[in-house]
């Protein structure tokens, strides 16, 4: 969807004692605790919605509406939101941004260059209202789950050489399990966000032979607790973040680095969502 755009800026309405919020930037850090020196636990995409919980200084505690995370972001990064307006959100066919790189522009030709997977609070053909402001749209959207299947090996392979970002989601910075959460938002299915979770999601996959383009790839480490998730490209290669998003060899074993000759991560478990 391109278009030129010309409109009206809407009055913004900053809230911070509101019970509900939106990510109004292109991604924000989700903290373990209220601290800009705080592990980044996950990231917030444009459009995402969250609970407010409480309170600290600078800080906001929230629960994520999308997968129940729960952090620490800064107060100055968000806008509020009524109850009844994330009702009217909730109520609405959601759209997510498809492109590698997506465009919200306000009528002060004020940009925001949003990630593949954020969301587009009340789309309207070319325009998106947050925070009582109106943007205008320019790059790729589609209704949630109504991305064409056919298309989702290219929808994987856009995300090649973004580099690996312990608790990232965008394209600029990513870690295993936000890739294959984010990814799975665009095609409609809602994943959970560490890989130990989306590993108890879906139908087991009894053999690598089964496995297909899609399927969801678990890998353990030496005391058995599951540490990373990729997808299967075909029953013998796997697209995955490990220092970078990249395609390597998968076997019964596990995966194995194209570039060191060495395994890298051993298999756990196959699970089907698709």
């Amino acid at each position: 969807m391109t278009t030129n755009y010309q409109g009206d800026l809407l009055q913004s309405r900053p809230d911070l004692n509101t019970p509900y919020g939106i990510c109004n930037l292109s991604v924000i850090p989700l903290r373990a605790e209220p601290s800009d020196k705080s592990e980044i636990v996950s990231q917030l995409l444009f459009g995402e919605t969250f609970e407010v919980l409480e309170q600290k200084d600078n800080w906001t505690r929230i629960h994520l509406s999308y997968d129940d995370y729960e952090g620490w972001i800064s107060s100055k990064q968000f806008s509020g939101l009524e109850k009844e307006e994330l009702n009217e959100m909730e109520n609405t066919f959601s759209y997510v941004c498809t492109s590698p790189f997506n465009f919200l522009t306000n009528a002060l030709g004020h940009s925001h260059y949003l990630s593949p997977g954020s969301t587009l609070p009340l789309f309207r053909g070319d325009t998106v209202f947050l925070g009582g402001e109106k943007y205008y749209f320019k790059g790729k959207a589609y209704v949630t789950d109504s991305y064409p299947r056919k298309n989702m090996e290219s929808l994987f392979r856009m995300f090649l050489n973004a580099p690996y970002l312990w608790g990232g989601r965008s394209i600029l910075g990513i870690d295993c399990s936000g890739f294959t959460q984010v990814c799975f938002k665009i095609l409609g299915i809602k994943l959970n966000r560490d890989a130990y979770q989306q590993a108890e999601q879906g139908e087991l996959v009894s053999f690598i032979a089964e496995g297909k383009l899609g399927d969801l790839a678990f890998f353990d480490n030496a005391e058995g607790r599951i540490t990373h998730v990729g997808i299967l490209l075909n029953n013998h290669e796997i697209i995955h973040a490990s220092g970078k998003v990249r395609i390597d060899s998968l076997d019964h074993q596990g995966i194995f680095n194209n570039e060191t000759q060495q395994y890298s991560h051993k298999l756990r478990i196959i699970k089907r969502l698709l």
